[in-house]
């Protein structure tokens, strides 16, 4: 059984929540990508912040992101997954929770995030694949 930190990218990064939603931004841009986990002064979770959640939750409610701080976002209980669980249990968190990525946590630190594109291009069984995506999708569609 594979172990989530043999699939997860290892150059994640926590926003520290007192940050700025345009500092979000440009560490999502220099580290090209789409999401970050936000973290409080102790490096604990506090929450996830995705490009999306900066577009719809600030900019589109006429927001200044130089003024919005990422702890504004970090609202419910973040998700995350330890690194030496399975990835059936990442891709079973993934479902239960309707999210695309989790943040990978060892010894109580952030060591990577895994998404569904880690588990795709890492061969993940591509039946178990195709469930996960039709799980999500049809459970992101009846949300709506």
């Amino acid at each position: 059984m594979s172990a989530v930190r043999e699939f997860m990218t290892t150059n994640a990064q926590c926003i520290e929540e007192d940050k700025t939603l345009q500092e979000a931004a440009m560490l999502m841009r220099d580290l090209d990508c789409g999401s970050l986990p936000i973290c409080g002064h102790d490096g604990k979770l506090t929450g996830f912040i995705t490009d999306r959640d900066i577009v719809v939750k600030c900019l589109a409610e006429g927001k200044d992101a130089r003024e919005v701080r990422a702890s504004e976002l970090a609202t419910g209980k973040p998700y995350w997954v330890d690194a030496d669980a399975s990835v059936d249990e990442a891709v079973a968190m993934m479902e239960d929770h309707q999210v695309r990525r989790l943040p990978v946590i060892s010894d109580h630190k952030l060591v990577g995030i895994i998404s569904q594109g880690d588990i795709a291009r890492n061969h993940y069984a591509e039946q178990r694949l195709g469930e996960m995506v039709e799980h999500i999708s049809a459970k992101e569609h009846m949300a709506h």
